[in-house]
């Protein structure tokens, strides 16, 4: 059984692959706060239509390709993280990371931060 915490970071994973444009900036816009921002190592964007556009540019670099959380939510306050892979339509890992999550005060989505697994070394 999920608790909302995860409930929402696997509905914010799904959203972000979601292939419909219209039921993406949907479920963007439920999930995430007007002024949100969402930040990973090549790209960032900030409110409903910048995060929808972002997703559109992964959806065009990764086609068919989907998001699925890999470790349980660890939450406390308003903040939260959780491990996630990018699949190819196979099922194969081609990406996997971590992201840290700050929520508003109803919730939803203020800040996603992303970092890749094996960065390169300092």
């Amino acid at each position: 059984m999920s608790t909302p915490l995860e409930t929402l970071v696997d509905s914010h994973l799904a959203a972000y692959c979601e292939p419909d444009p219209d039921a993406r900036r949907a479920a963007i816009a439920q999930l995430w706060h007007a002024e949100g921002r969402l930040v990973d190592p090549p790209l960032a964007a900030s409110g409903h239509d910048g995060i929808h556009a972002q997703a559109g540019q992964l959806l065009q670099h990764f086609p068919g390709h989907r998001f699925v959380r890999t470790t349980p939510v660890d939450g406390h306050h308003e903040f939260a993280r959780y491990g996630w892979a990018l699949r190819d339509p196979a099922g194969a890992e081609v990406l996997r990371g971590t992201d840290v999550v700050t929520l508003d005060v109803d919730g939803r989505l203020m800040k996603v931060v992303g970092f890749f697994e094996n960065a390169p070394p300092a």
